[in-house]
């Protein structure tokens, strides 16, 4: 089972939790990442970051990504889900949820889909600074090389 969504609305963490769970008794771990705007970039503060993507083909790779991410790790469920918009300091950005009859597997696997959602995934991201300067986020080596360890 794989819920997969990018949406401008907010989520529930506790409702997709329950989403995935519901009636479930064969899932023996579930991990979780909730990624949310911080309040400030390159040690400047921020008022927003807008997230831009090509419809389509960003669900298309997600979907990907939730199947390869099921093979290797025999996942009992997947919930993606990334925003887009604008968003503020402290608004949730990405949840990632891995069900797994195991805590290892589901820890894995959730570490992997977030890599790849950070460096793969077709999503823009501009940052406004309180001074009303605007910049485009650039890809950063250090998640590269988080993602590297899945290749």
């Amino acid at each position: 089972m794989a819920t997969i969504r990018v949406q401008t609305a907010d989520f529930s963490i506790g409702a997709e939790y329950a989403v995935l769970l519901a009636g479930r008794t064969d899932i023996g771990g579930l991990a979780s990442f909730i990624g949310t705007v911080r309040d400030s970039a390159k040690g400047r503060p921020i008022t927003a970051m807008t997230l831009e993507h090509y419809p389509g083909m960003t669900e298309a790779a997600m979907t990907r990504i939730a199947a390869e991410a099921a093979r290797r790790w025999d996942l009992l469920g997947i919930t993606l889900i990334h925003r887009v918009g604008t968003l503020h300091p402290g608004d949730n950005i990405v949840l990632v949820l891995a069900a797994c009859a195991h805590r290892q597997a589901a820890l894995d696997a959730t570490g992997f889909l977030i890599d790849w959602l950070k460096t793969k995934a077709p999503f823009w991201k501009k940052e406004t600074f309180v001074d009303g300067t605007e910049s485009w986020v650039e890809a950063r080596a250090d998640d590269e090389q988080a993602a590297d360890r899945w290749a």
